[in-house]
Formats: structure tokens, sequence, C-alpha cells
């Protein structure tokens, strides 16, 4: 409401919140409830209200832009994450199922997969220095992935030259995984 009121309209919204550096890599057995279901809830269900909130506004101007970021390691099946890679996934599914109900009001729905993002909440501790350089070797581009990384894919779903793009997942990380 306050977008609107400030701006007239909403025509973006990009998705990007995501538990991931808080969680802990371990075996499935030793994820508890709790810890599933907070992980779901910020990083499917977040996106779900998000959605909810825009939607009316951008149906009612008659077009618009969702970018919902998942995650490479849905398209890897990374170990000891599942709560993470299976949201993740849903993000995914989420995008697809979605585009089906909003392409008829002109609402364009796409998902980013990047690799790992080296930002500064995950900058030091995620990998260690060996991890990451390995990460590195196995990318095309044998670098880390940063932000800025991102940035062209972000502006190029949310720009008028991928109105008839709906429903994709752009893998995004250095062509280190295949899609």
């Amino acid at each position: 409401d306050a977008a609107v009121k400030k701006y007239g309209r909403i025509d973006i919204l990009v998705n990007n919140a995501g538990l991931y550096t808080a969680l802990k890599k371990r075996p499935f057995m030793e994820i508890d409830p709790e810890e599933w279901d907070r992980v779901m809830a910020v990083n499917v269900k977040g996106l779900f209200l998000c959605v909810k909130a825009v939607y009316p506004t951008m149906k009612k101007q008659g077009k618009g832009k969702i970018i919902n970021i998942s995650s490479g390691t849905v398209l890897g099946g990374s170990p000891y994450f599942l709560h993470y890679v299976s949201s993740k996934a849903g993000v995914i599914g989420f995008t697809r199922a979605l585009s089906r109900e909003v392409g008829a009001d002109n609402i364009c729905v796409n998902a980013i997969a990047p690799g790992l993002t080296i930002s500064g909440s995950n900058q030091e501790g995620v990998l260690t220095p060996e991890q990451r350089l390995d990460r590195q070797k196995r990318r095309c581009f044998q670098r880390d992935q940063f932000p800025q990384d991102l940035v062209g894919t972000v502006i190029f779903l949310a720009s008028d030259d991928s109105d008839f793009i709906t429903g994709q997942t752009i893998n995004v990380d250095g062509g280190a995984l295949m899609h």
C-alpha cells in the first residue's frame, strides 16, 4: 500500500529472501521439524505472501514482473541441506504454476537459480578456502560469483525485453551446472 501510495503503481517484485547462512549442513535425519518449517516459511511462504500483496495492483494496471530467486542447489541436488534445497525447488514449482495463473493478466513470473553468491552475509565461514577454490574450479568462469553477476539477468527479466518470457528458470552460476 505504501509503494502504491508513493509511486502510484507496482511494476516489479523481486522475491529474494531466503534462509541459508543461518543453516548448518547436516543429514536430513538431524533436521528438526521446527527448522524445516522456518525455512519453508521464509523461502516459500514469503514469496506467496509478497505475490498476494502486489497481485491486485499488477492486475489492475494490466502488467507486472515477478522475479523469484531460487538456487542452483536445486539443479545439483546438494546434500545435507534438504530443507533449503526443497524450499528452493518449491520456488521453481511456484514460479511455473503462478505463471499459468497470472498470464492472462499480462504478468510475467520467472525465476533465477544462482550459484553460491559471495555477499556480506556469507563471505566468510560458509566455505573453507579449499572448498571455495574447488567450487571456482568447477565453473567455466573460474572465480567467485558476486551479487553484481545477477544484476543483468534481473534487469532483463524486469524489462519490456522479456515481455514474452514467463514460467522460466534462468541458471546464473558461471557455468557450474548446465541446465
